[in-house]
């Protein structure tokens, strides 16, 4: 039963990932200024406003409820997300050839599931393994050469593109070890229910650090559609680019990848 459920919450409430936009277009790479294509904009659009009810009716109120919690339990929570999150992060470091990284990550990654209790702290940082950016499937197909393909807005996920649901597709079939331990084995330790409540409060988790931005942009927007885009579609190659820089008002961390692995 809890199985069931957690798979239903996982459909109906994973969050629209978007934030604060530009209306500037959207290019492959520095050197490429040719804009990603919106092959589907009727039916995407059709998507994003469902999206947006669903955020609207059920994941705004819960981020708000979640802003409420003590802020020591919020990053502990936090802290737990991003070091599950080096679960996919590592493999792509080394798929893009930073071994470097990686080894860091993995150190990261074994520190803080240990000492630092399921990584609800991060004594890693405190002796100089400071966190990298996350990565993921799309990334490494961008940075070995593939373009993205068509805009995409999925349902309840958001905004993506072929390439990065491709590597998303990646994630379930084997990418992800989290989603091999507890989804595929279904061990007597851990199994598909605390993979959804992952994904599920790694949502809740992520809209409550963008209510104000996601308000913002969403009143200010012209377009609301055509922000989110640009500025989802920014953000992506500049991770790609593994660039120092970052799309206004929001940091790498809060431009969760729930969306697109």
């Amino acid at each position: 039963m809890k199985k069931t459920l957690a798979l239903i919450i996982f459909i109906v409430f994973l969050p629209m990932n978007v934030i604060a936009g530009s209306d500037g277009e959207n290019t492959l790479s520095k050197e490429q200024s040719k804009p990603v294509r919106d092959c589907f904009e009727g039916l995407n659009r059709g998507i994003f406003a469902f999206n947006n009810a669903i955020d609207n009716v059920v994941f705004e109120p819960l981020a708000r409820g979640y802003r409420k919690l003590p802020s020591p339990i919020r990053a502990g929570t936090g802290n737990v997300l991003n070091n599950l999150s080096n679960l996919i992060t590592i493999p792509n470091n080394i798929f893009q050839g930073q071994i470097g990284t990686a080894g860091i990550n993995s150190m990261r990654l074994v520190i803080n599931t240990t000492i630092g209790i399921l990584g609800i702290f991060d004594p890693a940082s405190s002796i100089g393994l400071e966190k990298s950016g996350k990565e993921d499937y799309g990334q490494t197909f961008g940075s070995w050469g593939v373009g993205p393909g068509c805009y995409l807005v999925l349902p309840v996920l958001g905004p993506s593109t072929v390439r990065d649901a491709a590597g998303s597709l990646v994630s379930f079939y084997g990418g992800d070890p989290w989603y091999n331990i507890t989804v595929k084995n279904d061990t007597h330790y851990v199994d598909d229910f605390e993979y959804y409540t992952s994904r599920v409060t790694n949502g809740v988790d992520f809209r409550a650090k963008n209510l104000e931005s996601i308000d913002n942009l969403e009143k200010n927007s012209m377009d609301f559609y055509a922000s989110v885009k640009s500025l989802w579609l920014q953000d992506r190659q500049q991770k790609i680019a593994n660039s120092d820089s970052s799309a206004e008002t929001i940091s790498d961390e809060d431009w969760e990848e729930i969306d697109t692995n």
